[in-house]
This record gives structure tokens, C-alpha cells and sequence, in this order.
């Protein structure tokens, strides 16, 4: 794996405000740390970084140089990404020895078309997507390629299959890497139930409706009892004084 140059200046400020004018100069604010030496705040240019390293992918080598004075191999260990804008607000950096072997996470890519996937509908679902190894820093690998076209629906790959030459794995060989499941069915609900379920809201506003209907009429007649019963006592009331009269 090749070093890639990147030139770097010490930061005497630091916090917040310190990375916010940072960034605003078109600078990337950072932290170099490692082989038990004392952190160093730092800070890169933006578009240098984009063009030397943030389009290398995997665990790019970088040969750090500091302004004044200051040179060092290291590896990103950190990159801290603005939520919003995506943009790169700050990276951490580890001071490696190129004859000292390393711990590293290395992306897994899966290549192929599983049969299971072409032949069936199935779905392809990825479980392990990292790899820890260990290896010298040259030997560090972009990325490892696992073959799933052999796979069937209910078949499986796991960690035992991948070999990488002068690198040490170290993640479970048991772990599964992918597999492939079958298509997800959508049950329907049969015709007969969906016409049920229809008339039964349509007959349910008729129940309702009938049921304010009785209410009405029974207050109804109940009011005209009333009136009934007044226009009655009002008649005998009216009788009886004419007969005292006469």
C-alpha cells in the first residue's frame, strides 16, 4: 500500500472555537496521537485532503509532515462528519511504525450474484460487514472480497472461508458474512372476507341512525303525553267551575 503525502500545521488554539475558524479557512481540524508520544492538534487543508485521501477508501497510509517541523506515518483512525452538510469537521490520526504490525477493521464487499437471489426471489442479506485483522501497515488491505453466487435460499457464508495473505483475522471464523433468505409473501385478505368487512360498515350508520330515530320518537311521545295530560286537567278544571256556576 502506498504512503500518501499530506502536509499538516500545528494548532495552538484549541476547542471549539479554534475548529470553527478552522473550518472557516477552508481547514480541517484534527488530533495526531500514538506510540505513547503527546497528542498533537493539527489541522489540514480541506481540498488537499479531498483529493490525497478521502477518495482512497479503505486504510489509506499517510505520510504526515507539520509545518515547522514534524514528520510522521499515520493511519485515520476518526473522521467526524457535519450531520447536515456531510462535510468532514474533524479527524484523528494514529502515529504508526511501518515494521510494527497493527490492529485494523477492513470492509468486507460481497461480489456476485447469488443463485438463490437469480433463480428464486430471494433476498441477499448482508450480517458482517468489517473484518478486524492484523497485519504490518503495507499489508493492510482496501477491502476483502467475499463470492456469494453459490448461495441458495437458506445457504450461508461465514468468516472460516476468507484467507488474506500476510494478514492475521481476528474476527470469529463462526460469524456470518451473508445469507440468503427467502422472498417476503404479502398475504391478501380473501374477496368473501373484504365484502363482509364492507357491509359491515356500511350497516353499522343504519343502526345508529335507527337508534337516534327511536330516541326521537320516544321524547316525542313522551311530550305529547305531557301536553295531553295539561289539556286534559285544564278541561276538567273548566268544567268543574261551570257547574258551580250554574
Amino acid at each position: 500500500m502506498p504512503v500518501i503525502p499530506l502536509t499538516g500545521t500545528r494548532r495552538e488554539s484549541i476547542g471549539k472555537g479554534a475548529a470553527r475558524k478552522s473550518r472557516a479557512a477552508g481547514r480541517i481540524p484534527g488530533v495526531l496521537y500514538g506510540h505513547g508520544e503527546t497528542p498533537v492538534s493539527l489541522s489540514v487543508s480541506a481540498r488537499e485532503f479531498d483529493l490525497a485521501v478521502r477518495k482512497q477508501g479503505g486504510n489509506p497510509i499517510i505520510g504526515l509532515t507539520l509545518e515547522g517541523g514534524g514528520e510522521y506515518t499515520a493511519l485515520i483512525r476518526a473522521v467526524q462528519y457535519d450531520p447536515l452538510t456531510h462535510d468532514i469537521i474533524h479527524l484523528d490520526f494514529q502515529h504508526i511504525s511501518l515494521t510494527e504490525t497493527i490492529e485494523v477493521d477492513v470492509p468486507i464487499r460481497l461480489v456476485g450474484l447469488a443463485v438463490g437471489v437469480k433463480d428464486a426471489g430471494g433476498i441477499l442479506e448482508p450480517i458482517t460487514r468489517e473484518l478486524k485483522v492484523r497485519c504490518l501497515p503495507t499489508a493492510i488491505p482496501a477491502h476483502v472480497e467475499v463470492d456469494v453466487s453459490a448461495l441458495n435460499i437458506g445457504d450461508s457464508v461465514h468468516v472460516s472461508v476468507i484467507s488474506l495473505p500476510d494478514v492475521t483475522i481476528l474476527t470469529d471464523p463462526e460469524l456470518t458474512v451473508a445469507t440468503v433468505v427467502p422472498p417476503t409473501v404479502h398475504e391478501e385478505k380473501p374477496a368473501e372476507e373484504a365484502v363482509v368487512a364492507e357491509e359491515g360498515e356500511a350497516a353499522e350508520p343504519e343502526v345508529i341512525t335507527k337508534g337516534k330515530k327511536e330516541e326521537g320518537e320516544e321524547a316525542e311521545g313522551k311530550e305529547g303525553g305531557k301536553e295531553g295530560k295539561v289539556a286534559k286537567e285544564g278541561k276538567v278544571a273548566k268544567e268543574g267551575k261551570e257547574g258551580k256556576e250554574k
